[in-house]
């Protein structure tokens, strides 16, 4: 069937079946067309789009210029196709359900470059003791996605240096296991093995990090050496920052949406897409290295 044909079909349904507005009916069929375009462009067949599909696609319209009111448009038409072919035997399930619909003002999480998180790093002064901890403290944090509960709680039991895999316990005391980096087992490693026990003096501590008195860190602790580190790299951030920054470069670098979610620990995917709200300069990048540089 043509696009053409496809987009009448729908248009027909949207008025006859579902009883949709005149106006509203042609907005979605509007939409449509845009996407089924966009999909002869890239090469996807219709039967074979994925939820990043459908988000990448987003990225490239928001670079285009679209505003939060079109994107949002945009969302609502492809939920309305996503059924109409759901029902058509087209889809299994309607994957644009799991896109998240941008709001008018909404503040989205603020995010860091990979260069801001490194300068921000840079200046952990690890010729001291605590600034090893601290060096291995916000590398896990951001190569990992922690929140700051999940690094002050996590056991010395669940580090498997071996597998580089850690065992977390996140909200609602949901497990997860996330794999960590060379460079955060480097440091994991040298902060275990030479500092730590000179902080604990022997004595049974689970948690892994722990403070000057060799008691488990505080989140207030955390929170004060980050404030520290901000000012001396001039880098304005917070510690949930290197969160959110992990999940919106691993989704840049083009990594599946499921997977982000399973490492966030989100229990619905459509607070996963949140952080396809990225900058420009990142969704340009991003869409160029996986689509062949064809921004215009």
């Amino acid at each position: 069937m043509t696009i053409q044909g496809l987009l009448e079909q729908f248009y027909a349904d949207l008025l006859m079946v579902k009883r949709t507005a005149e106006k509203t009916a042609l907005t979605y069929k509007i939409s449509a067309e845009e996407f089924l375009n966009w999909l002869v462009v890239e090469r996807i067949k219709l039967k074979e789009v994925t939820t990043q599909n459908l988000v990448y696609y987003l990225m490239k319209r928001k670079v285009d210029g679209c505003s939060e009111l079109t994107l949002a448009k945009d969302i609502s038409g492809l939920r309305a196709l996503g059924d109409y072919l759901v029902r058509k035997g087209y889809w299994t399930e309607n994957l644009a359900l799991l896109l998240d619909r941008p709001k008018a003002g909404r503040s989205l999480p603020k995010v860091l470059s990979i260069d801001e998180v490194e300068n921000l790093l840079s200046v952990i002064d690890t010729s001291k003791p605590l600034g090893i901890r601290d060096d291995a403290l916000f590398e896990l944090i951001y190569s990992c996605g922690l929140r700051i509960s999940e690094a002050c709680g996590l056991l010395v039991s669940n580090v498997h240096f071996e597998e580089q895999l850690i065992l977390v316990h996140g909200k609602g005391d949901k497990e997860r296991i996330i794999p960590f980096g060379d460079s955060a087992a480097e440091k994991l490693k040298k902060y275990m093995d030479e500092v730590r026990p000179s902080l604990v003096k022997g004595r049974n501590v689970p948690e892994v990090f722990v403070n000057y008195k060799g008691e488990p860190i505080s989140r207030k602790g955390v929170w004060k050496k980050f404030q520290e580190l901000e000012a001396l790299s001039g880098v304005k951030a917070k510690v949930h920052t290197l969160r959110h920054s992990f999940a919106t470069h691993l989704l840049a670098g083009g990594a599946d949406l499921r997977s982000v979610q399973e490492l966030l620990g989100h229990s619905d995917l459509s607070t996963t897409t949140i952080y396809t709200h990225v900058t420009d300069a990142q969704l340009e990048n991003a869409h160029e290295k996986y689509f062949e540089g064809k921004i215009e």
